[in-house]
């Protein structure tokens, strides 16, 4: 259906359809059942627009065709379906590749939040980057799946446009794309998490991706989006972690989370605002340079 691909004429489509059906209910059975039969056909499609399923199988873009898994043993997890693009521009990757890889949770070193903002400075994309003591880091990122041709609508978030997805890649990938490429303005904080927290939200990343590999999710710009679900996997550390308005204006993530001491690092949260700016310094990085040390160098 046309409207389906066009996520800002789904509520006015819905309203046409409803208004049309209402009016013939109106025609056939009098003008009594006008408002109850507009009622009844709102609702009849309320619940049908709210039951339909997610899906695997759709023509989707290459940048997200897969969504990490992960396998557990002990302390070793082999993931697959790593991203590792190397983008050329902001819609094209020259090396289009994905990768598998073993890690050992013992050897999780740190995290590091990361946020990146292409417009409104209070609306940001939240990715978390873990680092290892005899690996290079690895970045989870939570996506909207985008079908071919299709790009991001925060209104068609609302109205089942997408479904979600949980990418895994290096850093030379997903941070690089942003700040280069697509020139956003990117910030890494480092993060005061335990070893014990370290493994658990990493582990609640591998979960998710194994979850949405098995049942698919739909998005939604306000329930289930970046910063929401990283604040679900966060509730595990802290099962009282109030709501804040962070959650949708996500800009305001530092901010909220300074608060509760989880920004590692001297000074006032302007201080580590300054410091956590990469995308500068990844602009300027040499070829052949090691982009995760490079963005890491004081």
């Amino acid at each position: 259906m046309l409207w389906v691909q066009f996520p800002a004429a789904r509520p006015l489509a819905l309203a046409a359809l409803a208004g049309a059906l209402a009016a013939v209910v109106w025609l056939r059975l009098g003008p009594g059942w006008g408002w109850t039969g507009l009622v009844l056909v709102a609702g009849a499609l309320l619940l049908w627009f709210f039951t339909l399923p997610p899906r695997q199988d759709r023509d989707w873009e290459p940048d997200v065709a897969r969504i990490v898994r992960g396998q557990v043993t002990g302390d070793t997890v082999t993931l697959e379906n790593i991203r590792a693009f190397r983008w050329t521009s902001a819609d094209h990757a020259a090396v289009q590749d994905w990768t598998s890889r073993t890690v050992n949770l013992s050897h999780l070193t740190g995290a590091d939040m990361i946020t990146s903002v292409w417009g409104n400075p209070d609306i940001a994309h939240l990715l978390v980057s873990f680092r290892f003591s005899d690996a290079p880091p690895l970045t989870f990122s939570v996506e909207i799946r985008r079908e071919k041709g299709e790009s991001f609508s925060a209104l068609g978030g609302f109205f089942r446009q997408f479904e979600l997805s949980l990418i895994a890649a290096d850093e030379a990938d997903i941070v690089q794309w942003r700040a280069v490429p697509r020139g956003e303005e990117v910030r890494l904080y480092p993060l005061t998490l335990t070893p014990d927290q370290l493994r658990q939200v990493f582990l609640g990343f591998v979960q998710l991706g194994n979850d949405l590999n098995a049942r698919p999710r739909w998005y939604n710009t306000v329930t289930a989006n970046c910063t929401t679900v990283v604040w679900r996997l966060s509730r595990v550390l802290s099962p009282d972690l109030p709501l804040d308005r962070s959650l949708l204006l996500s800009g305001y993530l530092p901010e909220y989370l300074d608060r509760f001491g989880a920004l590692a690092g001297p000074g006032t949260l302007a201080d580590k605002r300054a410091r956590a700016l990469i995308s500068p310094r990844a602009r300027e990085m040499p070829a052949g340079a090691d982009f995760s040390r490079w963005i890491r160098q004081e």
